[in-house]
């Protein structure tokens, strides 16, 4: 019998001014890959080379950041990161320290998006159950809102919602593979069966669209990546049609803006039936390429790929990616060696105590 091979080792690649553009505008990022079980952060070292930090997580999956705090939906949990660092602040040359401080037990609910309210409520995209959902200190979780074409709330993933727009604070619109209200009934729907929901009026807005993820609502627009077709745009309000502004060579997943820019998640497709015989083969075959796995940053404006990361190796799929703005290089602690055990910190005592 033949030795098992070895995965590939991971390699970070990058455009030529990503490194400068990141210096000048003095951001990071945060992305996961529930692939292979991670949180990663990419931000820049003193010398300005790239800085990579990794941790971690069963399945993480949906991200989203405030400028103090993580949420991260897990396999069968939702966590809570905390900046444990003071403006000015670095701890190891590092200047953000995310903590796991809360972890709510969820069960295993396919959980992708996550979002908050204008109020501090996490919201998460419940795909088993083809909801909305939030968290519980009693229950695995709260049902919020389901699509009108659902008629019971069921662990069948019955029409794969898998993202949310927030809007002033409110989840207003969502996506999903298809409109089945049949057990996993959206993997017959793959090619053109998805579509953008309104959450207050649960009517579809747009359809046609291809296994489509990460709405996000940005500079009065609503954006979202048709993933089947590897195209990035937003939504005609008027002609209610999606209006493709850039092209990426793989399947879409993961969306954040900063300034006028469109940072996309781009993962290879699986070798499995759920991802294959899409428009997305077709284009990079006349493109005459094939698919990668990093972040494109894109101009708003032009639709021009102004910078990009690619990852190769063992990665090969991403799932959400967010923007830390004004943070230069973050990490996090984790589970597996003794330094969560001996960071501690205290806070301020009493008045009138000692």
């Amino acid at each position: 019998m033949n030795a098992a091979t070895p995965n590939p080792p991971l390699a970070f690649t990058c455009s030529r001014q990503f490194i400068p553009w990141l210096a000048q505008e003095r951001l990071s990022f945060a992305f996961t890959t529930y692939q292979t079980n991670r949180l990663f952060f990419l931000g820049l070292k003193p010398d300005q080379t790239l800085s990579i930090f990794e941790r971690l997580f069963d399945r993480p999956m949906g991200l989203h950041a405030t400028p103090e705090r993580l949420y991260l939906g897990c396999r069968y949990q939702l966590w809570q990161l905390d900046n444990a660092l003071e403006p000015g602040e670095d701890y190891n040359g590092y200047d953000k320290l995310y903590v796991p401080r809360v972890a709510y037990t969820t069960g295993d609910l396919d959980v992708h998006d996550v979002g908050l309210t204008r109020n501090q409520r996490v919201i998460f995209v419940n795909t088993l159950y083809s909801c909305l959902g939030t968290v519980s200190n009693h229950y695995s979780f709260l049902p919020l809102w389901q699509p009108a074409f659902i008629s019971k709330l069921a662990p069948e993933d019955r029409c794969h919602l898998n993202g949310v727009a927030f809007d002033q604070g409110q989840p207003n619109y969502v996506t999903a593979v298809s409109r089945s209200d049949v057990a996993a009934g959206w993997r017959q729907e793959r090619h053109k069966g998805g579509c953008v929901i309104e959450v207050k009026t649960r009517e579809v807005i747009l359809g046609d669209l291809s296994m489509p993820h990460s709405p996000r609502w940005y500079r009065d627009r609503l954006w979202v990546l048709n993933s089947g077709t590897g195209e990035f745009g937003y939504v005609d309000p008027i002609w209610h049609k999606f209006e493709a502004i850039a092209f990426c060579p793989g399947y879409l997943r993961g969306l954040a803006f900063y300034k006028q820019w469109a940072i996309v998640g781009v993962s290879k497709p699986r070798g499995e039936q759920t991802f294959s015989g899409l428009a997305l083969d077709d284009q990079l075959t006349a493109k005459n390429t094939q698919a990668i796995c990093g972040l494109m940053v894109i101009d708003l404006k032009t639709g021009n790929i102004d910078h990009w990361v690619q990852l190769e190796g063992i990665i090969t799929e991403l799932y959400d990616v967010q923007v830390l703005p004004g943070v230069v290089r973050p990490m996090a602690l984790g589970f597996m060696n003794d330094e969560i055990c001996k960071f501690i910190t205290v806070g301020p005592t009493p008045q009138g105590k000692s």
